[in-house]
């Protein structure tokens, strides 16, 4: 889920900076609209993930890990998930004032969108 967070934003970023590419101001307001709505979306997501964390309701997966399984058999593949490390998207992994991390991404992401959206309400 902490991943999950992260591609709307690599969304946004690419579509915020094709704005600089397009011609017209209404093609570039849809662009940066589209781009609040992705960081937006990470909000959300980020709100589910908090709700995991504070086990307010379950989450997708119980846990997940990062092994590289390139060029090994099957008996080493099997070694290697068995012994790996387990990051559980249930317990927050670092906390700043009892706010994790999805905590902090739901917060900055939904304010951010919402700063985009009045902006734009504004400038029109």
């Amino acid at each position: 889920m902490c991943h999950w967070q992260r591609w709307p934003h690599y969304s946004a970023v690419l579509i915020a900076g094709a704005t600089f590419l397009v011609p017209g101001r209404s093609l570039r307001a849809s662009l940066v609209i589209i781009a609040g709505l992705l960081i937006g979306l990470s909000g959300l997501i980020g709100v589910a993930h908090a709700g995991v964390e504070y086990h307010w309701w379950n989450g997708f997966t119980a846990c997940t890990t990062t092994v590289s399984m390139a060029g090994t058999t099957a008996a080493e593949r099997l070694a290697a998930i068995m012994n790996a490390p387990m990051v559980r998207c249930d317990s927050p992994q670092w906390k700043l004032l009892g706010i994790s991390l999805a905590g902090f991404n739901a917060i900055f992401s939904l304010v951010g969108a919402f700063t985009i959206f009045a902006l734009m309400r504004k400038t029109r």
